[in-house]
């Protein structure tokens, strides 16, 4: 019991005092802590790779190297591909999937309690194009690849820009659109998780 105990402080700890203001265990989804239990000592690790993507996102938005939309878009599926390909490369492609997956499940509930992920109520079209894209990003390395972090940015970038990813349809103005090309009324698609979104390939 007391190594129980014991472990669980140092899990704790080593996810509360990882820099530039990381979530608690406490604070964590169901689905991460229980991904934080069953990989401990990837954790911190994955925890700093994600505020990385996060960052590398954020410049990437502000360039023209991409469709600079965050929510649904080019940048959205970049932010996914290089997350799940800097894991891959650091913690290894099993447990960068299923933290993939404890991320969707965590959006799921951020739906049911009609909270924002990214500015936006998430949705299941969001949640397929999120997969689609983890999975497109487990594809470009591999673990301990000696890849800069530079040249897998464009990497991705490229798969991007080739279609190998996945985006969900808007017009210029970012209306969604039906895969018919009609616009979907926003009122039209508050709570629900379902609905007629259309996904299509990245280009």
């Amino acid at each position: 019991m007391k190594k129980k105990i014991l472990f669980l402080f140092f899990l704790i700890s080593m996810l509360t005092n990882a820099q530039s203001n990381p979530k608690g265990f406490f604070d964590l989804s169901g689905p991460k802590k229980i991904w934080v239990l069953f990989h401990p000592f990837k954790a911190k690790k994955s925890l700093k790779i994600s505020q990385e993507v996060n960052r590398v996102s954020d410049s990437i938005k502000k360039t023209n190297l991409l469709d600079g939309d965050a929510s649904g878009g080019q940048v959205d599926a970049f932010r996914h591909a290089y997350w799940m390909a800097r894991l891959r490369q650091e913690i290894g492609k099993s447990a960068a999937r299923s933290l993939g997956k404890a991320h969707e499940k965590e959006n799921y509930k951020t739906f049911k309690k009609n909270q924002l992920e990214d500015g936006v109520v998430p949705d299941e079209i969001s949640s397929i194009m999120d997969l689609y894209n983890n999975e497109e990003g487990l594809k470009l390395i591999v673990k301990r690849s000696e890849l800069s972090q530079k040249s897998l940015i464009y990497k991705v970038i490229n798969a991007i820009n080739e279609g190998k990813m996945k985006i969900i349809k808007k017009n210029k103005k970012g209306d969604f659109l039906t895969c018919e090309g009609e616009i979907i009324a926003p009122e039209s698609l508050k709570g629900k998780w379902q609905n007629n979104k259309c996904l299509v390939v990245s280009n």
